[in-house]
């Protein structure tokens, strides 16, 4: 049997059949043709470019559909049949799915694609090439125009994806967060919605050793968590992180170590981690100065290990500044702070405005050193001209 011969005899009969359909106002035979044809054609086709010849026709049906509604018809059906065996040449099954998108023009038809695309990816094992799609993610959603439910589930459904791949922790915990936002303003029936991710957005931050900062605080979907019954120490235990300092974490973690290894989260991990925010913390209160002293208290570690954190918060970007060894001081240019909200924004405008008062008195200072060389230049030509 000569598969190639086959496929262009299917591939004619097909196109003959969807004119045939057109012509006489018959759109719902085009979809019952897509059954058949694809269970038709895969049996025959034994190669990656026969099954990418016949889907290309297959799924050129939806150009032909009269309306938005018959062509979004037409593309499930496509898509629920190329989705059924995932693991059976998923790259190639993908690849179909991204040429079904491309050929719709309406926005929330090719969004529903894009869904089957990314379970596809998921279930078959080839994350790695739907994932650089993800980067395109702020124009789809223009493009798309979807509700929040539906964004919701999305940033949901790439974050899980990413949270399996290897190196990709950082942009699965950001679209998790993206996830979270979408909850802003939502009831108190569809934020319990968010319970399980708040707390994952949570565990997450707290074991990420390299992540200092977030406004998980500020989001409705964790504040709703302070008074769980269930959940209330997981927003405790986050609290802590972003507000206070080590020597009340160890006061939690010893009344609450069950806790903290139900969510696998170990202790030394976390100490290390509070004591780099705790120093933080102690730079951004302080009036550019910070005594060994002080961090050695703060940190609970003896004078000898006083410097090494100091370079490890340097390391971490946590804070610029210098050690003065003959002081015992720290100078302190730069900290960064663990929240970013309205005492922090109120403190910076109080920076600014300190900085605006200082800017334009050296301006008047300047102005007036300008001035008395040509109050004197002045002066001598009125004596010359006496």
């Amino acid at each position: 049997m000569d598969v190639k011969k086959l496929v262009t005899c299917w591939s004619y009969l097909l196109q003959t059949w969807c004119t045939f359909a057109i012509s006489f106002g018959r759109t719902e035979i085009l979809m019952d043709v897509d059954v058949l044809v694809i269970k038709a054609m895969t049996q025959y086709a034994s190669s990656y470019a026969d099954l990418d010849c016949i889907f290309t026709v297959i799924c050129n049906l939806v150009t032909k559909a009269l309306t938005p509604d018959e062509a979004l018809a037409m593309a499930e059906q496509i898509a629920s049949k190329v989705t059924q065996q995932p693991n059976d040449k998923p790259a190639l099954r993908l690849k179909i799915l991204f040429n079904l998108y491309n050929m719709l023009d309406n926005p929330y038809s090719k969004f529903l694609v894009y869904k089957r695309a990314l379970k596809l990816a998921a279930n078959g094992r080839v994350a790695d090439l739907i994932i650089p799609s993800f980067k395109k993610m702020d124009t789809f959603l223009k493009e798309w125009n979807i509700a929040k439910s539906d964004q919701r589930e999305l940033f949901l459904t790439i974050s899980n994806i990413l949270k399996d791949n290897k190196g990709s922790a950082k942009d699965s915990y950001s679209f998790l967060i993206k996830c979270l936002s979408t909850f802003d303003g939502e009831d108190a029936y569809t934020l319990s919605e968010a319970k399980e991710e708040s707390v994952r957005a949570i565990i997450e931050f707290v074991k990420a050793p390299d992540m200092f900062q977030c406004d998980l605080l500020d989001m409705a979907a964790v504040a709703q968590l302070e008074k769980d019954g269930k959940y209330a120490l997981v927003y405790r235990l986050l609290h802590i992180f972003l507000t206070q300092r080590l020597d009340t974490y160890l006061e939690f973690q010893t009344a609450n170590s069950a806790l903290l290894k139900s969510y696998g989260i170990v202790h030394e991990d976390c100490i290390t981690k509070m004591r780099l925010m705790s120093l933080a913390d102690l730079a951004s209160k302080g009036s550019g100065e910070i005594s060994y002293s002080s961090v050695r208290d703060t940190l609970r570690v003896t004078d000898d290990e006083v410097e090494f954190w100091i370079v490890r918060a340097i390391s971490a970007k946590l804070v610029d500044c210098k050690m003065d060894q003959m002081h015992q001081v720290a100078v302190v240019s730069r900290s960064t702070e663990r929240v970013f909200g309205p005492a922090q924004w109120n403190e910076l405008h109080s920076r600014v405005s300190l900085w605006k008062d200082n800017i334009t008195n050296i301006i008047r200072n300047i102005q007036k050193a300008n001035a008395v060389p040509e109050q004197v230049a002045e002066a001598i030509q009125g004596v010359a001209v006496q």
